[in-house]
């Protein structure tokens, strides 16, 4: 999203590879340890991560691999609308995060874990988690740049087709899971997309 003035050019700077090595190490650590709450409790999310967490549920895979596999078609369309660098910095995180949710619950699991509880820890650190992937010109995939590609083609909102996708997620899952469930993944929801809605700000965070 373009900053909504000018940024000045004297304090514009890029990251070096040390800071972005320790803002992706960091950020991939919060992501995960954000999603390894919500999946404890067997509750779901939007986007790619949703549908990786109801086929992992459904099959008994790990979210890692299907997180990995499902996010493959994703590069071809990313590399196409938002160059190498984004697209090579977006395949590195995913699978770093496939991995690290995979094998951080071997030494991180819960006795006891709130719903409300779990699920907030979940929205905030996956968000600031997020926000720190977004700030060092990367991603966790998703559908975010085909939502892009067919808003350019066709002039249909990309937020609205995100929205739609996210629809047809919960849609799914209420046939899954019961209504509990799916109510505490939709707050989980809520607080994720706020912490970036109120914090993914170019005018505020202004380096390359």
């Amino acid at each position: 999203m373009p900053a909504p003035m000018p940024i000045p050019t004297e304090y514009r700077h890029s990251h070096t590879p040390l800071e972005d090595a320790q803002g992706f190490a960091i950020a991939l650590l919060t992501s995960a340890t954000g999603i390894i709450f919500l999946s404890s409790l067997g509750f779901i999310t939007g986007q790619t991560a949703g549908l990786a967490l109801i086929i992992a549920y459904a099959t008994g895979w790990s979210f890692g691999t299907v997180f990995f596999l499902v996010n493959l078609p994703f590069y071809a369309f990313a590399w196409k609308r938002l160059g190498a660098e984004f697209t090579l910095k977006s395949f590195f995180c995913v699978a770093a995060l496939s991995v690290m949710v995979d094998y951080l619950p071997l030494g991180l699991q819960f006795e006891t874990l709130n719903p409300i509880l779990g699920t907030t820890i979940f929205g905030v650190l996956t968000g600031y988690g997020l926000l720190g992937v977004f700030r060092h010109k990367g991603s966790l995939g998703g559908l975010g740049v085909i939502a892009l590609l067919i808003q350019d083609r066709t002039g249909f909102r990309a937020g609205y087709v995100q929205l739609i996708v996210d629809a047809v997620l919960f849609t799914v899952a209420f046939f899954l899971f019961d209504s509990r469930a799916i109510a505490y993944s939709l707050y989980g929801a809520l607080i994720l997309n706020g912490v970036i809605a109120f914090n993914h700000r170019r005018d505020r965070y202004i380096a390359d």
